[in-house]
């Protein structure tokens, strides 16, 4: 389900042209399960920002240690070691177009899928099929949501896609410990 945040969200042009008043108006008028995902995806944004300027998110290699269940984030130009707790919300495969939930993913571990699991949750409870079909057909768009309602709901600090192959690994971290390389 392409565009998986555009039919949930409303679509902004049209209240525009119904002359409804600002974005202020169209967000009060959100209701549920629009308002929860409104939120994450708020919250992912002021999060990715907030560690892309405390200890530069965007310029670190990343490592996931699923046995350990940590990610780890090298920072070599701020001379950082990043380390937290990780879920993996699902992959992304980018030659395809398709999502596979960590919910059930043959190389996540149970306990690492517990974010995505209270996405299918939430899903179950508003009836979003696409939150609760094991592999779908989405964007990288979808995933980022997928991924920013998955630590809103999971009561995570942030969110990661890293690559691998021709897959995107979208997860969540808890509270990181940030040291000094070396």
């Amino acid at each position: 389900m392409a565009g998986l945040r555009k039919p949930l969200l409303g679509n902004e042009d049209q209240d525009a042209r119904a002359g409804t008043g600002s974005a202020h108006d169209a967000d009060a008028a959100l209701s549920e399960p629009d308002l929860t995902i409104a939120r994450a995806n708020n919250e992912m944004q002021m999060r990715t920002q907030a560690a892309m300027e405390a200890w530069g998110l965007d310029g670190a290699a990343w490592n996931a240690d699923l046995e350990a269940g940590t990610i780890t984030f090298t920072n070599t130009e701020r001379g950082l070691i990043v380390t937290g707790p990780v879920q993996v919300v699902g992959t992304y495969n980018t030659k395809d177009g398709t999502w596979l939930w960590g919910w059930d993913h043959p190389s996540v571990p149970a306990p690492l899928g517990e974010h995505a699991r209270r996405v299918r949750d939430f899903g179950q409870q508003y009836g979003l099929s696409v939150l609760t079909t094991r592999k779908v057909l989405v964007s990288m768009e979808d995933a980022w949501v997928f991924t920013a309602l998955a630590c809103h709901l999971g009561g995570g600090q942030g969110g990661y896609s890293g690559p691998s192959g021709t897959t995107r690994v979208f997860m969540t971290y808890g509270t990181v410990m940030i040291r000094k390389a070396g």
